[in-house]
């Protein structure tokens, strides 16, 4: 929409979260309250958003990472009216009208938002704001008519008589402003009330006394408009999107065994002809392809898994990529941006960290693989490690193709086993392999017959 600005107010501590950390911090399904309500801001296509922060600063400039914004701080946290009174400096510079939004309300959809500044512009109100009826309006701003129906002010739940208190019509905090009225009512906010505290409800009535036209526009789904004020009002929202996000995929074609225990992330893309097993997590940017199957109990974290391939019981998946046809698990763990290619096997109890593994590569069971480079068709055998740690740095092992690495073998990096070449188990293994090579690195047996039973005999003399 054309001379739209918008201000999020993000600045709170949300108090009754009993957190440390400010209230639109805390994430719904793996995001950001306030980056949900960026994103149905943004569906207006502002000229700019703005966000007024001030508890956690850095934190909740940084939970919009990769979006455009123009921040405001707010040192003290005085109320909303300061919110805005922060922002003064700002707004004086813009024309048009400014949408005002509270940054704790993830449910909100683009399409109120339209219909808010559309009835805002079609009226010619100086200031239109958004309201709903609540069964329990505990807590809400209560919305006071005149007998014309038109409204007369807003009263806060603290500062309201206990006849106003029984009202049902709430202000559910989301306004439309003309911005040149808006500042001019900005000078008349003061902090005369129960909380001593700038209201941005006076505004309201400011602009009435000044015979300004005020509109409100009565929604009709409260549940959208609700703030997330307890650790309890966040679950109960996760789990309806969660809820709704899962339908969305079944719809899609993916088959989920059990969607009440199956968590996944807004974020997360999820192909058709997946089936995914109860007690799994998917989250971030994860990208589950095409025919893939996830078994219970698994965990996948910003993570991509090619099509085809099947993640077992209980495995751990973070920052990483496992190409087409390849199996994990049971119990492995694969992270910090390892690739996997396609169809390998990575079997039980195998943890691969920052290593990258051609196609038809296995390594089945028991084996841990860092900081390794590792090529097409290597067998990995139980037991086998990567030693890339000298307990100051990190070392690379190269494996080149088609190695055979035994049983309870150690790679001490940095070194390379050519290609084709075959490593004795239980090996330990300082230098380079040249292909086609047998390396051999472990002492050699010794068998001293009948020492058992001398030994019994010394102790019985004993």
């Amino acid at each position: 929409m054309t001379d739209l600005a918008v201000l999020i107010m993000a600045a709170g501590k949300g108090t009754r979260m009993v957190s440390n950390r400010a209230k639109v911090l805390h994430a719904l399904c793996g995001t950001p309250m306030l980056r949900l309500i960026y994103r149905a801001a943004a569906g207006l296509f502002p000229n700019e958003i703005m966000v007024v922060i001030g508890q956690d600063a850095e934190l909740v400039r940084s939970s919009l990472d990769g979006l455009p914004a123009r921040f405001v701080l707010q040192q003290e946290q005085l109320g909303t009216g300061h919110a805005l009174m922060t922002a003064g400096p700002e707004l004086a510079k813009r024309d048009g009208d400014l949408l005002v939004l509270s940054g704790d309300t993830p449910r909100l959809k683009t399409e109120t938002l339209r219909n808010l500044v559309e009835h805002h512009r079609k009226t010619g109100a100086a200031s239109t704001l958004l309201t709903a009826v609540a069964e329990d309006p505990f807590t809400y701003g209560r919305i006071l008519r005149a007998a014309d129906g038109g409204i007369e002010a807003i009263v806060e739940e603290r500062d309201a008589t206990p006849a106003q208190r029984q009202i049902k019509e709430i202000n559910a905090g989301f306004y439309c402003f003309r911005i040149a009225p808006l500042l001019d009512a900005l000078d008349g906010i003061s902090n005369q009330n129960a909380q001593q505290e700038y209201y941005l409800t006076d505004l309201i009535a400011i602009q009435k006394r000044h015979g300004l036209h005020v509109e409100a526009l009565l929604h009709e789904d409260f549940a959208e408009l609700r703030g997330i004020n307890t650790r309890a009002e966040l679950a109960e929202l996760a789990q309806a999107m969660r809820s709704r996000k899962n339908r969305e995929l079944m719809a899609a074609g993916v088959t989920l065994i059990d969607p009440d225990r199956t968590y996944i992330d807004l974020d997360v893309v999820v192909e058709k002809d997946v089936i995914i097993h109860p007690m799994v997590t998917l989250q971030g940017n994860t990208r589950i392809l095409e025919g893939s199957v996830l078994h219970p109990a698994t965990r996948i974290v910003n993570s991509t898994i090619g099509p085809e391939a099947e993640v077992l019981d209980s495995c751990l998946i973070t920052d990483s990529e496992v190409g087409k046809g390849t199996a994990v698990g049971p119990c492995a763990r694969i992270r910090g941006h390892a690739r996997i290619g396609e169809r390998c096997r990575i079997g039980n109890f195998v943890e691969i960290k920052k290593s990258t593994l051609g196609d038809g590569t296995k390594a089945a069971h028991l084996a841990y693989l860092g900081d390794a480079v590792i090529g097409n068709k290597v067998n990995i055998g139980a037991g086998v490690i990567t030693c890339n740690y000298d307990g100051a740095q990190k070392h690379t092992t190269i494996i080149e193709d088609e190695v055979f690495v035994g049983t309870d073998s150690q790679l001490i990096a940095p070194v390379r086993i050519g290609r084709g070449a075959y490593i004795a188990a239980g090996s330990c293994i300082t230098e380079d392999v040249p292909a086609g090579s047998l390396g051999i690195a472990r002492s050699r047996q010794t068998v001293k017959k009948g020492w058992t039973q001398r030994r019994k005999e010394s102790r019985k003399s004993g």
